[in-house]
């Protein structure tokens, strides 16, 4: 894997967007002060591949990846593997509840000579190329398919960040071997081990396949084949027979076949011939119309004298004048006498009111004089009541007095109130005004009494007096109506004759709705007597018909009867005539007949004698066995033509399974993949050894033992030391052995895309000193001279730093930290 570029926005301290081009930086260094951001450029480039980073402590440590106060973060990394151009791309998002989460994932395979400057002018993600992954969970897969290493391999020889630079010099064999495996692509072997144990068990399974087919083959053979062979000759030898025979058989069943067909005809004309009777009651049929006829006729005459008679006496009913005038006239007189009779009733009630009233109006003139008479004594007594007041005014104060009470006019109690004196005027007056007021009281009272009843009477005499005269105008206008009418005695008697005629009516109605009635029926049993006949007709009609292609003779159309007659002896002449030929013909059917079944014997016994069921139609089913004998016998050269392939199948079968689990079996011991790891560690050990040697002066080289490293110390008479006892600095020299060995042997070998193309190193080289960091600077000078690895540190060390042409400087301020790139 080798980076070309890498665009961050709000990741980390990178707050503002910020792009390192590494396009042509085959040795390149970051350099920066403590804390500016050089380790973060390389956080950068592992979270585009794998969504984590070394010093997060795994993916729980993803909102690391935000800026401070930022709300999204996007890392894209444009790389290059196995020739291949990928583009990654991770964006991290904050939601309004402080969550951080994935938003979007993806990895695209650009197109060849895709240019990576492009990226500037904002095309689409569409615009960048096949689509490897879409999602996160697709993510990992796709990288370690481009990459070729997983998270903690790709941490161990690719990017080497701090506090991980000696990850692989301290890692456990295991862990080393499968670190190896990786790298060198050994795992195609146990890819080619299951291929192997896959294909053994298919040609088994195969092998298995085609030993069934060929036991179902076991009765193939020579005997089988002649015997088919036979069969197909017998069976051709008895289609000709057959075919030489058949025409015979086919003329004597045609010949049978039209005698049969003759006297089938000769026995359907009889039974036409035999069929043809008169049906019963043919000859009743014109006596029955006639009948009806007669019948129809008398009924229709009886009605017309029904009619005659009903009209004549409605005729005399209208000549005997209107009857509601004559029963109004007669009305007339009976409320003329009636009223008569009332008028004189109510003339004596009228005098009877009158008297009445007239005797109610004298005694209520003398009832009104009565109560002048008693209002003028009412008068004088309350004078003479006012003239005693005048002349005794204190007798006249003392009746207003009231014991206890003051008094009207001093206003001083009263304690006792006087008497009034005997013989006083006033009391008298007194008296004498209450006796006058009583009277003229009921005086008024019989006014009042006397005139209500006057009035009564009045309105009494007025109704009486206007009935009577009703009555009269209603007897004047009767007398005017009944000037030129007929006495009632001559009323009375039009009226039963009108009565006497109208019953007489009402009897020819009936006679006529009877009479029609009775017509009716006649009329129908007439239709239906003319329908019998009709019907009869149309019978013989149809019988006649079907005799046409015989010649029938001419029908009598007058009488059916006889018609019928004449049809039935023509059709018994003709059926004897042809029953004489009859006896003749049959006898031909019968040896026509017998002539066919010789025929049809012989061509049944050439079938038995070939094997075969009597035949139902001979050609066919002669035809269809020697189809059959064929079939047969191609089925069987067919069957033993499949045996041979089978066979051969077989063999091929046989060899495949025997390789496969021969190549199954050496592989499944691990003895190749194991030698293959043992040489790859010694040419990893032999590179490392010789560079630790020039990074420590000749002090010490690396050596292994069943997987562990150790160090051989010259300077100590060669003692073996494990490399955990090895100082700080001892350590990074070792480390930095390794990673430029595995960066420089082992990508000579590795056959897969996890081939080493660069090398990136973020270990202290501030704690080496000055020969060692000289010795360091050479050394990845000559790696990376060779053109075939890009080599990169991360170091604040200025001596180093100025021995490295290309140099990305990463500053820091207080918003975001910034790349920018100087040198070459």
């Amino acid at each position: 894997m080798r980076p070309m570029r890498l665009d961050m926005a709000g990741f980390t301290v990178f707050r503002d967007e910020t792009t390192v081009d590494f396009t042509d930086a085959d040795f390149f260094a970051l350099v920066g002060p403590t804390g500016s951001g050089k380790s973060t450029v390389l956080d950068a480039i592992c979270f585009a591949l794998y969504g984590t980073v070394p010093r997060w402590g795994g993916a729980r440590g993803l909102a690391n990846a935000l800026a401070p106060s930022a709300t999204e973060a996007r890392v894209r990394l444009v790389f290059e593997s196995a020739g291949d151009r990928y583009v990654a791309t991770r964006v991290v998002r904050r939601d309004g509840r402080g969550t951080v989460k994935t938003a979007n994932a993806g990895l695209q395979l650009m197109p060849p000579g895709f240019d990576v400057t492009k990226l500037d002018t904002g095309l689409s993600p569409e615009d960048l190329g096949e689509v490897v992954a879409g999602t996160p969970a697709e993510m990992e897969q796709a990288v370690l398919d481009a990459v070729g290493l997983p998270y903690e391999q790709f941490t161990s020889c690719v990017v080497l960040p701090q506090g991980q630079f000696a990850d692989f010099l301290h890692a456990k064999p295991a862990t080393r071997q499968q670190i190896l495996v990786n790298l060198l692509g050994l795992g195609v072997y146990e890819e080619v081990q299951k291929k192997a144990v896959e294909r053994a068990g298919q040609a088994e399974a195969k092998l298995e396949a085609v030993d069934k087919m060929l036991g179902g083959l076991a009765d193939v053979d020579d005997e089988s084949l002649t015997a088919a062979r036979e069969r197909v000759d017998a069976m051709r030898e008895l289609a000709a027979a057959v075919a030489a025979a058949v025409p015979e058989w086919e003329q004597a069943r045609a010949t049978a076949g039209e005698r049969a067909a003759a006297l089938a005809d000769l026995d359907a004309e009889l039974g036409v011939l035999a069929g043809v009777r008169p049906p019963e009651g043919t000859a009743e049929l014109a006596r029955a119309v006639a009948q009806a006829r007669v019948a129809a006729d008398e009924a229709a005459t009886a009605v017309g004298l029904a009619e005659e008679r009903e009209e004549k006496l409605r005729g005399e009913l209208a000549a005997a004048g209107d009857e509601s005038a004559l029963r109004l006239h007669l009305k007339a007189y009976a409320d003329r006498d009636r009223l008569t009779a009332e008028a004189a009733t109510v003339r004596a009630a009228v005098d009877a009111a009158r008297t009445e009233h007239d005797a109610a109006v004298a005694a209520l003139a003398a009832a009104r004089a009565d109560a002048q008479r008693a209002e003028t004594e009412l008068e004088s007594a309350f004078r003479a009541h006012e003239e005693a007041k005048a002349a005794d005014q204190a007798v006249a104060l003392r009746a207003h007095l009231v014991g206890g009470a003051p008094c009207p006019v001093c206003e001083q109690t009263v304690t006792t109130v006087p008497a009034v004196p005997k013989g006083s005027a006033v009391s008298r007056a007194i008296e004498a005004g209450k006796a006058a007021r009583a009277a003229s009281e009921v005086a008024k009272r019989v006014v009042q009494d006397r005139d209500t009843t006057a009035r009564d009477l009045d309105r009494v005499l007025l109704r009486a007096r206007t009935q009577h005269d009703q009555l009269g105008a209603r007897l004047a206008e009767l007398d005017e109506q009944l000037a030129d009418a007929p006495a009632p005695e001559r009323l009375r008697e039009s009226l039963a004759e009108h009565a006497r005629l109208r019953t007489a009516l009402e009897e020819a109605a009936g006679a006529v709705r009877a009479g029609r009635e009775a017509a009716r029926r006649a009329r129908g049993a007439l239709d239906a007597a003319q329908e019998r006949l009709r019907r009869a007709w149309r019978d013989f009609d149809a019988v006649r018909d079907g005799l046409a292609r015989f010649g029938p003779p001419a029908a009598d159309r007058d009488d059916v009867a006889a018609a019928w007659a004449a049809l039935a002896g023509w059709a018994g002449e003709q059926a004897q005539a042809r029953r004489a030929d009859r006896d003749g013909l049959a006898d031909s059917v019968e040896a026509a007949q017998r002539a066919a079944t010789e025929v049809a014997d012989g061509i049944a016994a050439l079938f038995t004698a070939a094997g075969l069921d009597a035949p139902q139609d001979a050609p066919r089913d002669v035809a269809v066995a020697v189809e059959r004998a064929e079939a047969e016998l191609r089925r069987l050269d067919e069957r033993r033509e499949q045996a041979a392939d089978l066979r051969e199948q077989r063999a091929g079968h046989e060899r495949q399974a025997r390789v496969a689990r021969a190549l199954a079996g050496h592989l499944r011991a691990n003895n190749f993949e194991r030698w293959l790891l043992t040489e790859a560690l010694d040419l990893l050990v032999d590179g490392a050894s010789r560079i630790l040697r020039e990074l420590s002066g000749g002090q010490y080289d690396l050596v292994h033992d069943k997987g562990e490293f150790f160090v051989v110390d010259h300077h100590d008479a060669g003692l073996r030391r494990g490399v955990r006892t090895l100082s700080g600095g001892e350590t990074f020299q070792a480390s930095l052995a390794l990673a430029l060995a595995l960066s420089e042997q082992l990508a000579g070998m590795s056959t897969s895309a996890a081939s080493l193309e660069s090398i990136v190193l973020d270990e202290g080289f501030g704690t080496l000193d000055a020969a060692t960091l000289d010795t360091v600077a050479a050394t990845l000078e000559n790696l990376a001279a060779r053109g075939d690895r890009m080599v990169g540190v991360v170091t604040h060390v200025p001596a180093l730093a100025e021995r490295i042409p290309v140099r990305f400087e990463v500053r820091k301020d207080a918003r975001t930290a910034r790349v920018e790139r100087t040198g070459l």
